[in-house]
């Protein structure tokens, strides 16, 4: 089934022109190679996909998003809102072959973001995990081969993929020990990537990522299931106290707008061919970012707690990315203080908060953006 972008309004941008301007460096010619282009965002309208679909539409480029819009993995329409007549997007599931083997033709750029995140979900339903996370990204590797070798792909995956850090910051050359499935499925992700670069010739670069947070994240969890600075922030909108499990680990975040970047960076640099990058962020301990969270948006507090045992068996510890490699080959480094991201989200969330805070909604006002999809003839244009 095929549709044209969904429902909601111009304020759902967060004026996207603004955010590029704020992340793109002046006389930055790399971002130029993108306009004209033809790029297909799996999984694009969630969280990060669809913070890319809004930047490479300010590009110039011709976008499609392919998006499963399964209710409870973050695929919302109001994602796309303010560019909504710019982009086209395919309702299919990229474990398809035959979906994929259509949709990849013609793409310069395929972004391989499609995925699911939750590691305490992925321990308690591995198979689905597996088949999200490494069948899915294969079936785009393998439509690519079938049908156009030529196309760039550019997978996220997790920074879980080291498991417990053995020193930090944590590089490229740190060994890969994942501790929970996700991981596992990312990483296995990742090695086909590699692998189809070696043996057929396609150009793939891999992503891991730490933790990012902005906004459009689907905010429906309730208990810190996927990411706790996703918990915490649907806690401090609704002035609930923020539950700190631990609280000296530290972790580092990467701001979406970043996060962009460093895919378009990998994207347009054929010195990123066939090559694996760590990002990163501004680091803090949880009790730290829980009291700056709370200073930003203006009141709340914290209530402490001991780490769960089932928590405690995938959690591992303190970690840091090193995002030194990126820096030095692809110019990459994180903009955006943690202080003002935190401010831009939580400023996005309470002026949208219903667009976001359950699965159930969310999925009901999809009707409304398909609806509207299937009405427009622009719908049935592929790219």
């Amino acid at each position: 089934m095929t549709a044209a972008a969904g429902s909601g309004d111009a304020n759902g941008a967060l004026s996207a022109g603004t955010a590029a301007a704020a992340v793109q460096p002046a006389g930055d010619d790399r971002y130029r190679a993108f306009s004209g282009t033809r790029c297909l965002i799996t999984g694009g309208l969630g969280f990060i996909g669809s913070n890319l679909a809004h930047r490479l539409v300010s590009l110039g480029a011709r976008v499609l998003i392919v998006d499963s819009l399964i209710p409870s993995y973050g695929g919302n329409f109001f994602n796309i809102a303010g560019v909504r007549d710019r982009v086209h997007v395919n309702v299919a599931d990229v474990r398809d072959p035959n979906a994929m083997d259509y949709l990849v033709r013609g793409q310069d750029y395929i972004f391989n973001l499609a995925g699911q995140i939750g590691h305490l979900e992925s321990m308690e339903d591995p198979q689905t995990d597996l088949r999200i996370n490494t069948e899915g990204p294969l079936t785009v590797l393998d439509a690519c081969r079938r049908s156009n070798p030529r196309a760039k792909v550019l997978y996220a995956s997790t920074r879980q993929v080291y498991g417990r850090p053995q020193y930090l910051p944590v590089d490229e050359r740190h060994p890969l020990a994942p501790i929970d499935c996700n991981a596992v499925s990312n990483l296995a992700a990742e090695y086909y990537h590699r692998v189809y670069t070696a043996a057929h010739g396609i150009r793939t670069a891999c992503l891991r990522l730490t933790n990012t947070y902005g906004p459009r994240q689907m905010m429906k969890d309730e208990r810190g299931v996927y990411a706790f600075i996703w918990l915490w922030i649907r806690r401090i909108v609704d002035g609930e106290p923020l539950v700190v499990m631990g609280g000296r680990q530290v972790r580092d975040f990467t701001y979406v707008d970043d996060c962009v970047d460093a895919l378009l960076r990998a994207a347009a640099s054929p010195r990123a061919d066939g090559e694996v990058y760590n990002l990163g962020g501004q680091a803090a301990s949880l009790m730290d970012l829980a009291e700056l969270m709370i200073e930003v948006a203006g009141g709340g507090e914290t209530v402490v707690t001991e780490l769960p045992a089932e928590r405690r068996a995938i959690d591992p510890g303190s970690t840091e990315l090193s995002y030194e490699k990126i820096k030095t080959e692809l110019g990459w480094e994180p903009r955006t203080t943690l202080r003002e991201g935190l401010a831009r989200t939580i400023a996005f969330y309470r002026q949208h908060r219903e667009r976001y805070w359950s699965a159930a909604d969310v999925a009901e006002q999809q009707i409304g953006g398909l609806q509207l999809g299937l009405q427009l003839p622009s719908a049935l244009d592929p790219a």
